[in-house]
């Protein structure tokens, strides 16, 4: 059996195909099983070792269907579900299926308010029903995430003294203005957490993007904080969120990554929501895990992927965010590490 695997983007989202990707290794050990996507997404899934070929979705979406058409698949697995995958799917002529992306149910809820969202689905959920027709159910084990020999960061050499095995990574970045807390509640975080904590440190991550937030917010502090946004690739940073002791992040790739480590991790939730079915995934494993948001707020959730500014101008799903809640969290975390 050949089987295709399509899922475009976003990091998140792609990190959150590999427990589908292993499973249907595990049903169909002998098939062939390629993954495409875009290029900039391609390091997510470059070294995982179920999948036997990546195929990168080209400018030209024609040119895209004619190098998948010459690899006679027998069944397409639509993890993206677009206008492109169905003019895919329906170019390959082969069976295929497609997830549920509720998009209806998604629009009511930020439009009008009104849920219609299955409740305790997660995407993963809803990625495996999509892979039902064809054996593949879900073992539970939650996300994998492989990355290459270069990609695994020297946290004794490219960190500074002491933070080896004693930092927690403060995911300060995301895609949107409105999924980001604000340098001034990361300041406090930190600030009430070296209060409790002298000793501990600090290791921002973000893209480039987020680099002089992250210096404004380090030049706060003295050598307890080390700036690494967009000092490293994706995957180096994968490898610093697998290194940390903690982890807390906003709602972006790098957050839903973590628990294919089974990282404590604190989720901070702006404009978007868990009930999406988006929540961080681990699987049947109990981790500890937090999520800290403004409840009750009529508002919210008002998008699906984030904003670039707050459609009322008070931006209260970030700005009410209680730090205080945050620091508890991570004291409880703490306390069960050790």
């Amino acid at each position: 059996m050949k089987i295709l695997i399509i899922r475009f983007s976003s990091i998140g989202d792609i990190a959150q195909t590999s427990p589908v990707v292993r499973c249907i290794r595990k049903r169909h050990p002998d098939a062939a099983i390629h993954f495409l996507t875009k290029a900039q997404f391609a390091d997510i899934v470059a070294h995982n070792p179920h999948i036997d070929k990546l195929i990168l979705l080209n400018e030209s979406l024609l040119e895209t269907i004619k190098l998948l058409r010459a690899e006679n698949y027998d069944v397409v697995i639509d993890l993206h579900h677009n206008l492109r995958t169905f003019i895919i799917k329906s170019l390959l002529f082969v069976k295929s299926y497609s997830f549920p992306k509720l998009n209806i149910e998604k629009y009511l809820l930020t439009t009008f308010k009104i849920n219609l969202i299955p409740k305790d689905i997660h995407l993963v959920d809803r990625y495996f029903e999509t892979c039902k027709a064809i054996g593949v159910q879900n073992d539970g084990l939650g996300l994998d995430y492989f990355l290459a020999e270069n990609d695994i960061v020297n946290v004794a050499i490219a960190l500074p003294k002491n933070f080896e095995g004693n930092y927690i990574a403060w995911i300060i970045g995301a895609k949107y203005f409105t999924k980001v807390l604000p340098n001034d509640k990361v300041v406090d975080g930190i600030k009430k957490l070296l209060q409790l904590y002298p000793s501990k440190k600090f290791v921002l991550i973000g893209g480039k993007e987020d680099a002089a937030r992250g210096n404004f917010i380090a030049a706060q502090f003295e050598a307890q904080i080390f700036n690494a946004c967009g000092k490293f690739t994706l995957n180096q940073s994968v490898s610093l969120v697998k290194q940390a002791q903690i982890v807390i992040g906003n709602d972006t790739g790098l957050t839903q990554i973590a628990p294919a480590f089974n990282k404590p991790l604190v989720s901070i939730w702006g404009s978007t929501s868990t009930v999406f079915g988006v929540a961080p995934y681990f699987g049947k494993s109990e981790p500890l895990s937090k999520i800290v948001e403004v409840k009750n707020l009529d508002c919210r959730p008002c998008t699906k992927f984030g904003r670039n500014e707050c459609p009322k101008g008070h931006f209260n799903c970030m700005n009410q965010i209680d730090v205080a809640e945050i620091v508890r969290s991570i004291e409880a975390m703490i306390c069960e590490i050790h």
